[in-house]
């Protein structure tokens, strides 16, 4: 007899507890707010409903601030964040949200529902909470 194939969402991994950041912060402002919230990654806030959703990392801070000897209270955060970014929906196996993540090389992913950011997910989300799961 053939065994049930396990289905794990990403709602069932995803981490909910997340930073945001408006993209007029400073750099400053986003490494001050990573530390107190012990990430290296922010959500940039939608400036408007047709707006879309940026992300701001530890990476891009590296790249864009650090490597380039720029005072990272003079950076706003708009200037070095990624956006758009992609997301994934609460109700996608985590199978093709690992395969998301393999194929353009993702770090992180908000997961939208209904428009707005419900949680975030990585690779170690996936693998460690999901896999877990699967093999309890």
């Amino acid at each position: 007899m053939i065994e049930p194939r396990i289905i794990i969402r990403v709602r069932d991994v995803m981490k909910t507890d997340f930073g945001n950041i408006d993209g007029i912060a400073t750099v400053e402002d986003a490494l001050k707010k990573m530390k107190k919230l012990k990430t290296a990654v922010l959500i940039v806030n939608k400036r408007h409903d047709d707006d879309e959703y940026g992300m701001i990392n530890s990476g891009d801070i590296a790249r864009h601030v650090l490597a380039k000897d720029r005072a990272p209270d003079r950076v706003n955060v708009y200037e070095v964040m990624s956006k758009p970014v992609i997301s994934v929906r609460p109700d996608m196996d985590i199978r093709y949200c690992s395969r998301l993540f393999a194929q353009y090389n993702l770090v992180r992913a908000p997961v939208i529902e209904h428009g707005k950011i419900i949680g975030m997910v990585s690779p170690n989300s996936l693998v460690l909470d999901g896999m877990y799961r699967a093999f309890k």
